[in-house]
């Protein structure tokens, strides 16, 4: 009976290691799977941390565009202000300047006339020059042909001596600054 107890006992620890590999592996799986599960919720985190980051980083390239975009038309603004600083003022002068024109081109019959239309000549040549300085130019209108950009057609003539859609009078000087149109010439155009 020796050898019986000793197989018994023998079979006995042999269930007992399999019971305890067993629970071992049922404790392992148990661990691995929440090994998994966290690996999963850890990855799941990091997807969506990755997700925001790449949200912040798209707004702040938007924002510094939208900066870059805002401080570029400032400076745009900045310039084109200074280039055409004087417009108004010159906008102002011209009717003046139209005025001394006009008065200039009358007739004077005694030297009291005379003498106060070199003084009128006086101011009109530095008015004119003020202008200038500011960049701001006569439109050279008579025989050049028609430019409804810097002309405004009142009147139209047939007249042989000219060709077609130039201009055959100017009845108001045209101004520009720099590349600005002030006011266009009012002419009379051949068609």
């Amino acid at each position: 009976m020796d050898q019986t107890t000793d197989e018994a006992n023998t079979n006995d620890t042999i269930e007992e290691v399999f019971e305890e590999a067993a629970d071992l592996n049922t404790e392992d799986s148990n661990e691995q799977s929440e090994e998994t599960a966290e690996v999963a919720d850890l990855k799941a985190k990091t997807a969506e941390l990755e997700s925001k980051l790449a949200d912040a980083e798209n707004r702040y390239l938007r924002l510094q565009a939208d900066f870059d975009n805002s401080r570029r038309r400032a400076k745009l603004d900045r310039e084109a202000s200074e280039k055409y600083r004087s417009q108004s003022l010159i906008s102002d002068l011209l009717p003046a300047i139209d005025n001394f024109e006009r008065a200039l081109q009358t007739q004077a019959d005694n030297d009291q006339v005379n003498s106060l239309k070199q003084g009128m000549e006086m101011v009109y040549r530095s008015l004119v020059e003020a202008l200038k300085k500011e960049g701001a130019e006569q439109i050279e209108s008579v025989g050049k042909e028609f430019d409804p950009h810097i002309h405004q057609a009142v009147m139209q003539v047939e007249d042989d001596q000219f060709e077609s859609n130039i201009v055959v009078e100017e009845f108001q000087k045209g101004y520009m600054l720099k590349d600005r149109v002030i006011r266009p010439a009012m002419v009379k155009v051949n068609q």
